[in-house]
């Protein structure tokens, strides 16, 4: 997320609601419809207590253990040095047994480390965002790194395509003409992960039929190759969106670029904007919503401008045409729908009322939107006492539950949440108060890979993972 509007750098409120939620095996997150009664969130046990960190980097469960992937401006690469600003990540199946890791970088211009620009992979020489590509053995240890992505701006979070791509985004409304940009920003790109040579005159292609917003993040729907779409934004809040591929378009490698390309890409297919309604009572603002439980009905509207030509695509709507929220950050496809996070919400940026974090889920096929979870404002966030804020993004735990990043106040964690609706802190950045980010697992499960945004740690995550307990 932008670090001007991180919940890191927003005060006040009060309030607090629980969560509630269980899910009905690993992998699966059935909602259990109950009110959302706790004064704050109940915690479980998880893996167990944290154990500081010798080194002061991340404090893990007894027997679980890290390593150091990758730091900003000092590990070397093809191009140069492991750029700032680590973000959202892609993880990927390896020929050798290990994975290949696609890394945001959400650089917008005054970063110590660019990501390198380099000839082919380039979109815009004035912008010094991007991705790398990081291959790691089955261990954990890196072989390579490259850059696979430059010239793009403010690249925050993504997504995996059912294809087995890595749909980067601009987290911007940038113009050609501010700073030193030669083109305008705000475009979700791809990247292939399998290697440099594969995205030479391709990664650079901006898919501009998905609109220019501040992108956050895209979940793939892999039966219809719908892709939906968060927006961080403010003033107004942002939107939750969804693209619809036009008649006949076939998903794949290269699809959605061809597509770009082809004459009248910039607008094909549609691009529209949640809006909820519970009955017939249009909701404006997701922070209506306080009860776990609490389902909408969800309808999609049109976007008449999506390049944001004259006005931001977020504008083109009045409050009674759309719903909006407060930092849409990151999702994730599971359970035939999309799980997605609403990070906080405060009375002074226009939401109707406080949290520290919802999570949603949406169900294609009944065309509704789920309160999954809400974290209540934490009013001690300088403390590590269980209680958390400021979830960003989203992975689904292939041994149960959730796992978030959270970006809030005060101490930073990767939080679980458990099948039965309890959370647990999973880990803990012992260096600083810097966000985790991109949480995603190696495709057999057994390695976790995150990001600490400052100073830009990339690190591989294992332990004995098995189902996190319950138990309080």
């Amino acid at each position: 997320m932008n670090p001007s509007v991180s919940r890191r750098n927003f005060l006040g409120g009060s309030a607090a609601t629980g969560l509630g939620f269980v899910f009905a095996g690993s992998g699966s997150l059935d909602a259990f419809v109950r009110p959302a009664a706790a004064a704050t969130t109940r915690t479980a046990t998880g893996y167990g207590a944290l154990i500081a960190d010798p080194q002061g980097i991340l404090a893990l469960p007894d027997g679980f253990s890290y390593k150091l992937i990758a730091r900003s401006g000092q590990t070397p690469t093809t191009d140069g040095v492991h750029p700032s600003d680590p973000d959202g990540m892609g993880v990927f199946a390896a020929n050798n047994g290990g994975s290949v890791l696609v890394t945001n970088h959400e650089n917008s211009g005054n970063e110590p480390f660019p990501v390198p620009a380099v000839e082919g992979v380039t979109y815009d020489s004035g912008t010094i965002g991007g991705t790398s590509t990081i291959t790691v053995d089955r261990a954990g240890n890196r072989l390579d790194q490259y850059t696979s992505l430059a010239g793009t701006d403010n690249n925050c979070a993504g997504g995996i395509t059912p294809w087995g791509t890595w749909l980067t985004c601009e987290e911007t409304e940038s113009r050609a003409g501010q700073g030193r940009r030669t083109k305008n920003h705000g475009y979700v790109f791809e990247v292939d992960p399998t290697s440099r040579e594969a995205n030479i005159g391709k990664s650079a292609v901006p898919f501009k039929f998905m609109g220019r917003y501040s992108h956050e993040a895209v979940a793939v729907d892999p039966a219809t190759s719908i892709i939906y779409l968060t927006e961080d934004a403010g003033n107004p809040n942002g939107l939750y969106f969804r693209w619809v591929p036009p008649a006949g378009f076939v998903p794949g490698k290269n699809a959605l670029r061809e597509l770009a390309l082809s004459p009248g890409g910039d607008t094909a297919g549609q691009l529209q904007a949640m809006s909820c309604y519970r009955g017939s009572q249009h909701i404006a603002d997701l922070s209506e919503a306080t009860t776990v439980g609490t389902r909408l009905k969800v309808e999609w509207i049109d976007v008449p401008e999506r390049d944001a030509t004259a006005v931001s695509v977020r504008k083109q709507f009045t409050n009674d045409q759309v719903t909006r929220s407060r930092k849409l950050e990151g999702q994730w496809w599971g359970d035939n729908g999309v799980f997605f996070v609403a990070s906080f919400a405060r009375l002074g940026d226009g939401s109707v009322n406080e949290h520290d974090g919802q999570v949603w889920f949406y169900d294609p096929s009944s065309q509704t939107i789920a309160l999954k979870t809400i974290f209540g404002v934490n009013q001690n966030s300088d403390q590590d006492n269980g209680n958390f804020d400021g979830p960003d993004n989203i992975t689904v735990s292939t041994h149960g539950g959730l796992i978030l990043a959270e970006d809030g106040s005060g101490v930073s964690h990767l939080v679980g949440v458990t099948s039965e609706g309890k959370a647990y802190p999973l880990a803990r950045n012992d260096f600083n108060n810097s966000e985790f980010c991109g949480p995603a697992f190696s495709s057999d499960g057994e390695t976790l890979f995150v990001n600490i945004q400052s100073p830009g740690f990339t690190l591989a995550v294992t332990g004995p993972w098995g189902r996190p307990s319950n138990a309080a």
